[in-house]
């Protein structure tokens, strides 16, 4: 089973890859239009972790202020805890959880 895992790490690395420049494209494009002399700013970052440690990790890196993530839909989640939950009892940042 981990060859068959370490094999998979290419492509399922190259997949993300392409995810990321994709979102960067859509957020330059939406940005350009809305940009004007608004002021925003904005960065994207990619962590290679789990989605907990990486949101933790970017929000020490970065110095944030606040997070903000999706709620689980999963219903696993709600017994084990979701990243949002996590992120809350952590207590480093203010989190904003939204559907």
């Amino acid at each position: 089973m981990p060859a068959a895992a370490a094999a998979l790490g290419a492509p399922v690395a190259e997949a993300t890859e392409e995810i990321a420049e994709d979102l960067v494209a859509q957020i330059r494009e939406a940005m350009e239009r809305i940009k004007g002399d608004s002021g925003l700013r904005w960065e994207f970052h990619t962590f290679r972790s789990d989605p907990y440690t990486g949101l933790v990790k970017a929000s020490d890196d970065l110095k944030a202020d606040a997070v903000v993530v999706g709620a689980s839909e999963q219903a696993g989640h709600r017994i084990i805890g979701s990243v949002a939950v996590r992120l809350v009892k952590a207590g480093r940042w203010p989190v904003t959880v939204v559907p």
